[in-house]
């Protein structure tokens, strides 16, 4: 494994790593020996991100065969980072490359195998592995320890909470979020998450200023552990994340695993991998009117407690543990057949 996907906190990308690790540590040790950053050989080397030291030892016979994650393409950047429109261009070249270089590629979201075609790449070398949440940390707990949590910051039992989480940018759509709060006085709404970018987030001085002066109802927390997400996803009666892009948030599989309901903007993209699972509308006005549906009618929100955890098990560790298992010996053997692999 060659990664720094952990190294700057609140980032999707670095909850999916450090899950596969997990699993690769627990479930499949007795399948695997697995390194992390280190430049010794290796039958396969799967790169988390794209440093451009990971680009130059992709080189190296050593790596044996190379497994490329994708977690972002190019447009899905944008709306997240800001860059000189010349800067950009060459980074989305440069991430393109580091693909190209992989013998086999894994997507998270099948919608993106077209997507990577159409830049260029081999549709043979793309393989869509869905992403998965260990319900050892997220689990729905029990009404006791949701209402100590709630004690704790101060919220009624009986005030409807409505939560999101994710960096604070255009693309996840806050400004609907916080416009939501404004629509909703009545209910109590929770963004977890931070500037993951600093100052190249797109937007970054509205956003900053958002946080500091948000509706009174809205709580911005900044960015936590992952072992307080848990505890804020269970006070949730809702999580909405109304994002305008996404590969495969790991926000919402959480929300999933903890048996919260889930509110989403009506993505194509969705539709290939969480269809029927989630309340969705298409617009603010679509969202807006979801939502007050969702606090009026208590039977629909059980429903939907229902689904998220039926779509839990579709993403759970034990069904993944499968599909990685069995990806990684069919990559070994492949290395093998083509030499890149040296027993």
């Amino acid at each position: 494994m060659f990664s720094q996907a952990d190294s700057v906190k609140g980032q999707g990308v670095g909850s999916a790593y450090q899950e596969l690790m997990r699993l690769l540590r627990t479930d499949l040790v007795d399948d695997f020996y697995v390194t992390v950053n280190r430049y010794g050989n290796s039958d396969l080397t799967h790169y988390h991100t794209i440093n451009p030291t990971y680009y130059a030892n992709s080189f190296s016979p050593a790596r044996g065969r190379k497994i490329g994650y994708v977690h972002f393409l190019p447009d899905t950047l944008e709306g997240s980072i800001k860059l000189p429109g010349f800067a950009f261009k060459v980074f989305s070249k440069y991430v393109i490359d580091f693909y190209d270089r992989m013998d086999q590629i894994v997507v998270v979201n099948p919608v993106f195998i077209d997507k990577l075609v159409d830049y260029g790449i081999d549709r043979d070398k793309v393989r869509y592995i869905p992403n998965f949440v260990s319900k050892q940390e997220f689990y729905p707990e029990s009404l006791a320890e949701k209402n100590a949590f709630r004690n704790k910051l101060g919220i009624p039992h009986d005030k409807f909470v409505v939560f999101g989480d994710g960096q604070v940018q255009e693309r996840k759509g806050v400004d609907d979020f916080a416009k939501m709060a404004e629509a909703h006085p009545d209910l109590q709404f929770i963004w977890a998450g931070g500037f993951s970018f600093g100052k190249i987030t797109d937007g970054y001085d509205h956003y900053r200023d958002l946080v500091k002066n948000p509706p009174k109802n809205l709580t911005f927390t900044g960015i936590i552990d992952r072992q307080e997400l848990v505890h804020y996803l269970n006070i949730a009666d809702l999580f909405f994340l109304p994002s305008f892009d996404e590969l495969f948030p790991m926000s919402v599989l959480e929300a999933f695993s903890c048996g919260t309901p889930v509110l989403l903007r009506d993505l194509d993209l969705y539709k290939a991998i969480l269809d029927g699972y989630y309340l969705k509308g298409a617009d603010f006005d679509q969202l807006n009117e979801a939502l007050r549906g969702a606090v009026k009618n208590p039977a629909l929100l059980k429903d939907y407690q229902a689904k998220s955890l039926a779509a839990s098990e579709e993403y759970s560790e034990e069904h993944l543990a499968k599909i990685w298992r069995e990806f990684y010996l069919e990559q070994y053997q492949l290395g093998k057949k083509l030499g890149q692999i040296h027993v």
